[in-house]
């Protein structure tokens, strides 16, 4: 049952992951593994290079926490590939219900987040704001045009998963930033080899290295850390605002059309600039549906760890 429930955290995180303006690491965070994550991505070192050049399988499944790190990162795989045209889709033909629902786990998550602080002080406050202020940036900011050539693709992949591990900060909308977001998600569709192995092999040397300095600053500066995490959060939700009116669009390499400048509104003038309902009811029950299920996993996880204890 703790392998399958590290599976099902997993595959949530898959699922955030796969969302520009969700973050994998809010569910993490929130599910309880998040330290347990960065720790044993940490340990993916020198020691482990050399059990592995030895042929020491057992060792460096100890030292690596296989146990708890090889059904995480099944789920998270699983729901990648399972679910990234499903996203496309639903963001294409159904993103006011969609985002609503993003909007609502992200407000939960920042509330489940802001308990972590053990003490509130004039430091944590700044460090939210200052979270608030460059998560809000990075959502205003304009997706770029790049180049689909192996090393940008290895870069985006380092870039998008240090993103992917910070609460609030969607890797997938670093990658539509980088104007890659579409690119790797046809990819992934597509099960186009050589591109998933570039983007993948970046990713693992971006987390590698990251987690190091990560892991630092939530053991010698865990309140501001978090501040800033919560922070990221609550600043993203420019991003996963439902009512959006588009200004400017651009072609990617393949002829597709998407947003590029967009600017968030209000129902009713989203209803009057381009002639389609607001879905406001849908939209409530969408986010308290989003918030709802925070709470449900937050829950559970509280169950499973009072089990352990009796």
């Amino acid at each position: 049952m703790n392998y399958l429930l590290l599976a099902l955290k997993g595959c949530a995180m898959g699922m955030a992951d796969v969302v520009p303006g969700v973050s994998g690491g809010t569910i993490a965070f929130i599910s309880g593994i998040y330290e347990n994550l960065i720790n044993s991505i940490k340990s993916f070192d020198i020691t482990a290079v050399k059990l592995l050049l030895k042929f020491r399988i057992k060792e460096l499944w100890q030292h690596i926490n296989g146990k708890f790190l090889f059904p995480v990162l099944a789920g998270v795989g699983l729901s990648v590939f399972s679910l990234a045209k499903l996203m496309t889709y639903l963001l294409e033909h159904h993103p006011i219900s969609i985002w609503s629902f993003f909007v609502g786990l992200i407000i939960a998550s920042a509330l489940l987040v802001s308990k972590q602080i053990t003490k509130w002080s004039f430091s944590t406050v700044v460090a939210a704001i200052i979270g608030i202020a460059v998560s809000w940036w990075i959502t205003i900011a304009t997706p770029a045009q790049t180049p689909e050539t192996w090393w940008f693709i290895m870069l985006s992949g380092a870039i998008a998963i240090c993103a992917m591990i910070l609460p609030g900060i969607s890797g997938a909308f670093i990658l539509l930033l980088l104007g890659k977001y579409q690119f790797i998600m046809t990819a992934i569709g597509n099960f186009d080899i050589p591109v998933i192995l570039i983007f993948g092999l970046g990713a693992v040397l971006g987390i590698t290295s990251f987690s190091h300095l990560l892991s630092w600053l939530l053991k010698n500066w865990h309140d501001i850390t978090i501040s800033v995490l919560m922070g990221f959060m609550l600043g993203s939700l420019n991003k996963v605002w439902p009512w959006k009116i588009t200004f400017e669009t651009y072609a990617d390499s393949h002829g597709n059309i998407h947003p590029l400048i967009e600017s968030n509104v209000l129902p009713d003038t989203f209803e009057t600039i381009t002639k389609s309902p607001a879905q406001i009811g849908n939209a409530v029950m969408l986010c308290a549906l989003g918030f709802m299920v925070i709470y449900g996993v937050e829950m559970a996880a509280r169950i499973v760890v009072k089990l352990k204890e009796k």
